[in-house]
């Protein structure tokens, strides 16, 4: 039967080779579109549960969207720094508001530490809240804008000895990369897409192979 096989495969013409090849191309693209489409859905679905303040949603849509780049092949494009480059998995995303929950968390355990403050000042983390809440409420800052994070630090540096607070409140703040993800897919992967694209590649190679074997055969005749 392997034989068999064999010799039916050698029958076939290298233009139906080509034939065969170029719906398979069309297919291959279509299903490279439908993973990269599948990852941003859930991409998009991690960043709303992340807007939402769901912290369970978030860690959960991420396992989900984790196991399926692992699994699949996902290209994507990306921007760096101003030039579009092609990549395998979702390129960067940010958890913004998680980590601005957790920067207010950090902030409101500075305040409750800094309750009864001896310095000459009095409370600076009071006296900074106090303006900051006045211009979050001018301009409209809800409590987890970013805008209200940086009015803080910026008040608490005006005032004297205020270096060991501030150091303080640095220190306790989250890092941004521990909310920066980056999921990366493999080259190929033992899907559907990836065996459609591994028999293209077979039917490619065979006719690159049977060309050079062609032209080779057609430069001897003219040596003969």
């Amino acid at each position: 039967m392997k034989k068999r096989g064999r010799i039916k495969f050698h029958k076939v013409k290298t233009w139906q080779l080509l034939v065969i090849l170029i719906p398979l191309l069309f297919v291959d693209a279509t299903l490279l579109r439908m993973d990269h489409v599948r990852m941003t859905e859930m991409r998009d679905a991690v960043l709303a549960a992340d807007e939402e303040n769901n912290d369970e949603v978030v860690a959960q849509k991420l396992e989900e969207l984790k196991k399926f780049v692992f699994s699949n092949i996902v290209i994507n494009v990306v921007d760096d720094n101003g030039e579009q480059r092609v990549i395998f998995g979702t390129g960067p995303f940010y958890l913004e508001h998680q980590y601005i929950r957790a920067a207010n968390a950090a902030l409101e355990e500075a305040e409750k530490n800094v309750a009864v403050d001896g310095n000459p000042n009095g409370n600076i983390y009071a006296a900074a809240s106090e303006v900051c809440r006045a211009q979050a409420i001018a301009n409209g800052w809800t409590w987890d804008n970013p805008n209200f994070i940086n009015c803080m630090m910026s008040e608490i540096q005006k005032y004297p000895a205020a270096d060991e607070l501030s150091n303080s409140i640095v220190a306790s703040l989250p890092s941004t990369e521990l909310y920066r993800k980056n999921f990366a897919s493999p080259i190929w992967a033992p899907s559907l897409t990836g065996w459609m694209i591994l028999i293209t590649l077979v039917i490619i190679v065979v006719i690159i192979i049977r060309a050079f074997i062609w032209m080779i055969l057609r430069l001897s005749l003219l040596f003969l």
